[in-house]
């Protein structure tokens, strides 16, 4: 009696891990299936916004050109980045296929060009391709704080990390110091309907999830160059640039690779604008 109980109990094991295999197995090749249609769609939506966005890089009209808070220093090397053309979109057809459409973003050296989105929250475009179709990639966009016309003391653009380096997953980049000292590398052009501008690295660095890096209200100057001076000091690397209240920075943010609780950062400050 107790040997056919025994075997009961074993064969109950048994087929309860073998359920259990089975489960996980089926789970686990669902997710590797999802995340190769996702990448497979966002390389095919990515590639036709490429081909139908009238995308141009040139040095802008000198008349229309305002550089923001020059140094006195004239090595310094804001005036070589100044030089850099500017990302200049026609937003029609972008804004035709997303009315959420609020600006263009393009990192050197690496896969970052995509138009940028932004909506009532932090939460649709996570899961949101730029046509709003279901995507686990989501998409590349601008905190719904911010405004997109004048920006803000802080304006930042979230994306995902994702594995084959589309979306932010080739900002990971910038942990590496072979990156991040690249001078090509420290200037982020962003295009919007009303100006095309260059933005220039001051700070990189990764960090549990928090909010305070990014923070946009501030009540004071004082809290301003607080601010500016503790995102400067979290830096692994000094990029020798100085920030002063009347500033606007913009903040890149993803999660570090796999890891969900951390945060790669990226902070550069608005130095040139063209209006357009």
């Amino acid at each position: 009696m107790k040997k056919q109980k025994k075997r009961k109990l074993k064969k109950s094991v048994i087929y309860f891990l073998l359920t259990l295999f089975i489960l996980i197995f089926t789970f686990s090749t669902y997710k590797i299936i999802k995340w190769f249609v996702d990448s497979y769609n966002t390389k095919k939506l990515t590639q036709d916004i490429n081909e139908t966005t009238e995308v141009i890089e040139s040095e802008g009209n000198e008349e229309n050109v305002i550089n923001i808070n020059p140094p006195e220093n004239e090595k310094d090397d804001y005036w070589d980045f100044i030089k850099q053309p500017y990302v200049s979109v026609d937003f029609n057809s972008l804004k035709e296929r997303n009315s959420d459409t609020v600006a263009w973003i393009k990192v050197n050296n690496s896969n970052i060009n995509y138009p940028v989105v932004q909506s009532t929250n932090n939460e649709y475009y996570l899961n949101r391709a730029f046509d709003q179709s279901y995507s686990g990639g989501g998409w590349i966009y601008m905190d719904y704080r911010n405004n997109p016309t004048s920006f803000d003391t802080n304006t930042i653009i979230y994306g995902h990390s994702m594995k084959d380096k589309s979306m932010f997953g080739s900002l990971l980049q910038a942990r590496y110091d072979y990156w991040y000292t690249n001078k090509d590398n420290q200037v982020i052009k962003l295009s919007t309907p009303q100006e095309n501008t260059l933005w220039r690295m001051f700070s990189t660095y990764t960090i549990p999830a928090e909010s305070y890096y990014i923070q946009n209200s501030f009540n004071t100057n004082e809290e301003i160059e607080s601010f500016f001076n503790t995102l400067k000091e979290r830096s692994v690397y000094d990029f020798n640039v100085d920030l002063i209240s009347s500033d606007k920075i913009l903040t890149l943010s993803t999660c570090n690779s796999a890891t969900t609780d951390e945060r790669l950062v990226v902070h550069a400050k608005l130095i040139s604008v063209e209006k357009r």
